[in-house]
């Protein structure tokens, strides 16, 4: 497995694959290799490619994938793996069916390990820059707990599924017996709850996927949160790594932050917060890289349409939004 800690930084090609209706059902353009290449070329070395499987997942008890589905997630992974970079593929958005908790799990079951099969199997003969994650924020939504690392049930069904995932692909062989993958807690948070109640399956090539969009008001609240960076929004952030220390650390497991940012905001003046965006991600990531955790910025595309203002990357112009909050994450992670 690729020793964690020697990867810089990630790139989230978000609301694509992971889209309902399309690639291009969320309003992103179709992905090309000059978007990898642009990305790969300003020095980021991780892509993490979010899926949605279900709108191509049949019916039971094949649950069989579309092939040309799969065949075009594949043209867009080897294009990272031909720039050089490592590439996280996991499965998005299956809320719908895969609901965590065990009143649920005989249900799920099945489906979970057909998709993983199929997954292993088709991607199977890929190098161990290919790593696997399991599952994405997995929480029973709309639920008080969803992001407060859930309830028991919730907490052990994860642990199930985490278990249950990383023997579907071992058992596939081939590279996949040492290929790295990712588990993670409830809503892949950065909780006392969550980690304590981790049960990490026995294997050595395993890996803990964590998110972060810290201290919420300032990271994700676009409309009424705080804009500024100051000395209270870094002291959240250290207050949320003191918590990954304390509680996710003891689980022995290297740490990707497979999601971490902070939307764009408008001034008065009609600036947007590049020069304050940049600052945060100086000290988010100061902190990461001093724990030995890549960190994979959540760009969705949407940077002043649509909801979540993540964009980094303008993708139809090829060139930076936010250029400032990107050569602070370069040059903090060098």
């Amino acid at each position: 497995m690729i020793d964690i800690a020697s990867l810089k930084r990630g790139w989230n090609l978000g609301n694509t694959f992971d889209a309902f209706g399309g690639e291009t059902g969320w309003g992103n353009p179709r992905t090309t290799r000059e978007m990898i290449d642009f990305v790969a070329q300003a020095g980021f070395d991780v892509l993490r490619v979010p899926v949605t499987w279900k709108e191509n997942m049949g019916a039971a008890p094949n649950y069989r994938l579309n092939a040309n589905f799969l065949l075009r997630v594949r043209e867009v992974i080897q294009w990272g793996l031909d720039a050089g970079m490592t590439v996280i593929l996991n499965t998005h958005h299956e809320g719908e069916w895969l609901k965590p908790s065990t009143e649920y799990l005989d249900k799920i079951e099945p489906r979970f390990i057909a998709l993983w099969r199929q997954i292993a199997e088709y991607f199977g003969d890929m190098d161990e820059h290919l790593m696997f994650e399991g599952m994405n924020e997995p929480r029973l939504e709309g639920t008080p707990n969803e992001w407060f690392g859930g309830d028991s049930q919730v907490r052990r069904a994860i642990n199930v599924l985490n278990r249950l995932f990383v023997e579907t692909v071992r058992a596939t062989g081939g590279n996949n017996l040492t290929r790295g993958l990712l588990i993670t807690t409830c809503g892949a948070q950065v909780n006392e709850r969550g980690l304590k109640d981790m049960i990490v399956p026995a294997d050595d090539n395993l890996i803990l996927s964590l998110h972060s969009y810290c201290p919420d008001d300032y990271a994700f609240d676009r409309l009424h949160g705080r804009k500024i960076f100051d000395e209270s929004v870094d002291a959240d952030i250290g207050a949320m790594f003191d918590t990954l220390v304390k509680f996710a650390k003891p689980l022995n497991l290297p740490i990707i932050m497979t999601e971490y940012g902070a939307v764009n905001k408008k001034f008065v003046n009609g600036k947007y917060n590049d020069e304050d965006n940049a600052k945060w991600a100086r000290a988010f990531l100061s902190r990461a890289k001093a724990l030995g955790i890549p960190c994979v910025w959540w760009d969705n595309g949407y940077f002043d349409s649509g909801d979540e203002h993540f964009a980094l990357l303008d993708r139809i112009n090829l060139r930076w939004y936010m250029p400032k909050t990107v050569e602070a994450i370069i040059e903090t992670t060098k």
